[in-house]
């Protein structure tokens, strides 16, 4: 970025741009600025590209299906922040404290394989309960999280896609509330008098199978609806219908060790806040729940290829926020291009990172045209995605 070449290409897109700031006055700015602007310009610009149904093609029940779930982002053996959250480890046979960060991330997860940043909502101790001596977790961060998406998107219909740490009463009242459809990963410990109510019924219901071929694997769904789930005690005690979904499949592979065909097995299970019958159980779980694999995906990304999602940056928390903020906004502005009907061939062709490479060597090593530049951004466009 210090080539010549490339700041001379820069202005040609920019004219604005005097100088690349050094990283001293970026983290400088951000530690006085309102970093939470980088984030509502994030939103802003999602917000106009579902205003002009960009995704239209990609939902799924007609609803946007948002990803959402947790990662740690830092982890340092000395309190950088009274902000970072704390835990007591064993090393040497020795009690030793660490501090960390941890991030609770929201992404639209389209039905392409399109994982877009949304929201993010840090953890933060001096969010949790301090007279009763707990610290902020990832159950308080969700309720801050919904809050904020719903006051974003009031009337956005949307399919919420979480982990197995969320199936319960508390988390799906939030989601009734806020008026959203859920879709829930149900683990075999979870909810036992609900997977009590599905061994026992699904035995008499054999009209709710569905078998299928899907990507190469042989699928055959088991459903029960209407479930009665109990959750709280005494006078909050409260009842909720759910709908259970299971998905056994198989397939045929190469056995790494003995190079033979092997047939390989696995086991999905849902929780869904809407009834399952033939015609929708394939969307709701193999268009809808399934692609909550995209958000963890995003973060091997942001992780390990070339985001620098675990880099602190600053030890200033408001600066460290917002370099966090402006590398999801990178990333949701780079998958948008990658999946644009106008660089998609050249990304297949290269790949992520190879086209990436492309991109920053023909910046920094070759002269552009500024006249022929300004001319194709001074005519209309339109943002289509393959």
């Amino acid at each position: 970025m210090t080539r010549p070449q490339f700041m001379a290409n820069l202005t040609i897109f920019f004219p604005e741009l005097e100088s690349l700031p050094h990283h001293d006055t970026l983290n400088r700015l951000l530690s006085v600025i309102d970093v939470e602007e980088i984030m509502a310009a994030h939103v802003e610009l999602m917000r106009q590209s579902i205003r002009k149904k960009k995704f239209q093609r990609y939902l799924v029940e007609n609803c946007y299906p948002i990803a959402i779930d947790g990662s740690q982002k830092l982890v340092r053996s000395e309190l950088l922040s009274e902000e970072w959250l704390e835990r007591h480890t064993k090393k040497d046979e020795e009690q030793a404290d660490q501090y960390y960060v941890y991030v609770l991330e929201a992404n639209l997860a389209l039905r392409n394989g399109m994982s877009l940043p949304l929201i993010t909502e840090f953890l933060d101790f001096t969010e949790g309960d301090t007279s009763r001596d707990k610290q902020d977790c990832e159950t308080r961060a969700f309720r801050r999280l919904a809050k904020r998406l719903k006051k974003e998107f009031p009337r956005l219909p949307v399919l919420v896609l979480l982990d197995g740490l969320y199936p319960n009463g508390p988390i799906m009242k939030i989601c009734d509330q806020n008026r959203w459809q859920f879709m829930i990963v149900l683990q075999d410990a979870s909810l036992p008098s609900v997977w009590d109510e599905f061994r026992g019924l699904r035995g008499l219901q054999h009209e709710n199978c569905r078998e299928q071929t899907w990507g190469g694997r042989r699928q055959q769904f088991q459903w029960v609806n209407d479930i009665e789930y109990e959750y709280g005690s005494g006078r909050s005690k409260r009842r909720r219908i759910v709908h259970v979904v299971v998905c056994e499949e198989s397939w045929e592979a190469i056995d790494d060790q003995t190079g033979q065909k092997i047939t390989r097995t696995s086991r999905h299970a849902w929780l869904s806040s809407k009834p399952l019958h033939h015609d929708n159980v394939h969307q709701r779980c193999n268009l809808g729940a399934r692609h909550r694999w995209a958000i963890e995906s995003g973060f091997l990304v942001e992780k390990r290829h070339g985001y620098n999602y675990e880099h602190c940056y600053s030890i200033n928390w408001k600066a460290m926020k917002g370099y966090h903020y402006l590398m999801r906004l990178a990333h949701t502005l780079n998958v948008l291009a990658h999946y644009s009907t106008a660089l998609i061939k050249s990304v297949r062709s290269l790949g992520v990172r190879g086209f990436i490479e492309f991109l920053r060597e023909t910046l920094a090593l070759c002269r552009l045209d500024a006249s022929s530049v300004r001319l194709r951004l001074e005519a209309p466009f339109q943002l289509r995605f393959d």
